[in-house]
């Protein structure tokens, strides 16, 4: 007998939600598809939800403005800390904050509302912010861009996790590419905003700018509800049992994992040598505490902070590498393309970001364009593909700049990094979205975002490491022409090289600067060669076909190997296409 499902539109609620009862008939047992799920979901309509979704994508735009906004204001605030050996940490100590939280952000929002978590973390951020724009010193900056970091891993797991539980499965894609497009906005942006500001009023506006649009991000989503995917236990219970509920014990070994990776790689080639006592106690150190956090989520099973069901799935583990490298390929050319423009061609703050225009126009136009045909078209993958090899090649011209690079040259260079930026962007975290039920969206999204911003924490300061190092060495070699040492002219900042040296001796200086910008461009060859490595694990899906979103469980199969059930009700060998 032939099965029914009867749908009924109930009365619309006060705050604009609609909710559907749903009657099944010859089949009530049968779990229910995505499809069956959002028709029993409340979803806010008409002006709750546009507001919601416009906190949320200006929260998105004001997290990547932030990683970006610095490029082209770190030359004067070196300049002015007297801190050029520190430019990795201006990066690096955002995303060390934001990759050592992220995991813990997941199991938070899997626990407590969605919104009030998400105002937490994004007033974390904004007190971050406050802290960068009234440091006194280099230290006092990076101490604010950790706690800015820290705030963003709610910020951005927030934000996809918002998304999922206000819009049904079937919009989700499309506005998942708007929201990722002003996201790219606020990356792309970024060396503009922050040249801007450095050169009419003060590079600590880059930071203070956050306040005014944190309130507009919190007043729209503080009186407004977001649907919650599961019921959830009162937040005091929560609290009660905290250590097993957020799974503490899990934060506190991955926490200093990252920690000691991370100061490893800083510290390696700068402070102490690659082979000293310090710099190999803090990598083995991160490698078996980090192995101990593994050992540890395996034991905890499906409460772990991060289940292992979820790190073994495919799609999962695959959209992670392939974020781990897709945002190193976007980040890696920001810094050192506004120091090729500043140091060597001497550029202001301001007409640096200008000049990086191409990379604005082609990452944004891009971006939006992807998330759309993506969603016209239903296949992620071919401009993942797409972006890892055009970034490729656009790095691997990048790497030819020197000081007599012609206009035209860096121009098109620039376009081709941007247009494989922005095929990069979305596919990634439309793959998630349409793999996992919306209760599991934050653990899921908290696994992609922390290897995103480990990969990104990784590639800035391996870029740190091999610019500053090839900077020094290019200097020493140029000794007999320059006649002044090469701790000298690092530590005067990029601004202050023309008071330093004239003539014979800035062409050797600036000829130097180029060869150390080329060389961390090899390095965004190599990072974005891997995203083709990684990305074909995500697979050929097409995501406008409605499927079910089961749970991912210790006791539920990879879903890359279901059988396909044909249409006798029997099963068939083959593995449904991901």
């Amino acid at each position: 007998m032939a099965k029914t499902t009867a749908f009924f539109l109930d009365k619309p609620l006060q705050d604009g939600t609609k909710t559907y009862s749903v009657q099944k008939q010859d089949g009530a047992d049968e779990s229910p598809s995505s499809e069956d799920a959002d028709l029993n979901q409340e979803y806010p309509t008409g002006l709750p939800v546009t507001l919601i979704l416009t906190s949320v994508t200006l929260a998105y735009f004001l997290f990547f403005l932030d990683l970006a906004v610095i490029s082209t204001a770190t030359p004067v605030i070196t300049s002015q800390f007297n801190s050029l050996v520190d430019v990795g940490w201006y990066g690096g100590a955002y995303q060390l904050g934001s990759a050592a939280f992220q995991p813990l952000s997941g199991k938070i929002y899997s626990q407590f509302p969605i919104k009030w978590t998400f105002l937490v973390f994004f007033f974390i951020f904004e007190i971050g912010s406050a802290v960068c724009g009234a440091a006194q010193s280099s230290s006092m900056f990076i101490v604010g861009r950790t706690i800015a970091g820290i705030g963003s891993a709610g910020v951005a797991n927030g934000a996809v996790t918002t998304i999922s539980a206000v819009l049904p499965t079937q919009k989700q894609a499309l506005f998942m590419g708007l929201n990722m497009g002003m996201g790219q906005l606020g990356l792309a942006t970024g060396p503009i905003i922050g040249g801007a500001f450095t050169t009419n009023v003060s590079w600590r506006w880059c930071f203070y700018i956050n306040l005014p649009l944190g309130a507009v991000v919190g007043g729209f989503l503080l009186f407004n509800n977001v649907p919650e995917p599961k019921a959830k236990r009162p937040p005091m219970e929560i609290l009660g049992t905290a250590i097993k509920s957020l799974d503490l014990p899990g934060f506190m070994l991955i926490c200093p994992a990252v920690v000691m990776f991370l100061l490893g790689l800083q510290f390696g080639g700068n402070q102490y040598p690659w082979d000293s006592s310090v710099v190999i106690g803090l990598l083995v150190g991160a490698a078996v505490t980090f192995a101990l956090f593994l050992a540890w989520e395996h034991r905890q099973g499906d409460n772990a902070m991060v289940p292992f069901a979820m790190l073994k799935h495919k799609i999962i583990w695959s959209a992670a590498m392939t974020m781990f490298f897709s945002l190193s390929s976007v980040l890696v050319a920001d810094f050192y393309i506004a120091i090729y423009f500043q140091a060597i061609q001497n550029d202001s703050p301001l007409m640096s970001g200008v000049h990086m225009l191409p990379i604005t126009l082609g990452l944004v136009l891009f971006t939006v364009t992807s998330g759309v045909m993506i969603s016209v078209l239903g296949y992620y993958l071919p401009f993942l593909l797409a972006g890892g090899a055009i970034s490729a090649v656009g790095y691997g011209l990048l790497s030819t700049l020197s000081p007599s690079t012609s206009a035209a040259k860096w121009i098109g260079y620039q376009i081709l990094y941007g247009v494989a930026s922005g095929c990069t962007a979305a596919a990634p975290f439309i793959a998630i979205q349409n793999l996992v039920p919306p209760e599991q969206i934050s653990l899921a999204m908290a696994i992609v975002i922390f290897w995103q911003n480990i990969g990104a924490s990784t590639s800035l300061i391996a870029a740190n490491a091999i610019f500053s190092n090839s900077l020094r060495r290019q200097l020493q070699q140029r000794i007999a022409e320059i006649g002044i040492s090469p701790d000298i002219i690092i530590d005067t900042g990029v601004h202050s090289i023309r008071n330093l040296v004239s003539g014979s001796q800035l062409t050797a200086v600036l000829a130097a600067y180029a060869k150390s910008v080329d060389n961390v461009m090899y390095l965004g060859v190599a990072v974005s060669i891997a995203v083709l490595v990684f990305a074909p694990g995500l697979g050929w899906k097409d995501i406008r076909k409605v499927k079910d979103l089961q749970a991912i469980t210790q006791d539920s199969p990879d879903r890359s190997e279901k059988k396909k059930v044909d249409e006798t009700g029997g099963k068939s060998e083959g593995a449904v296409d991901e």
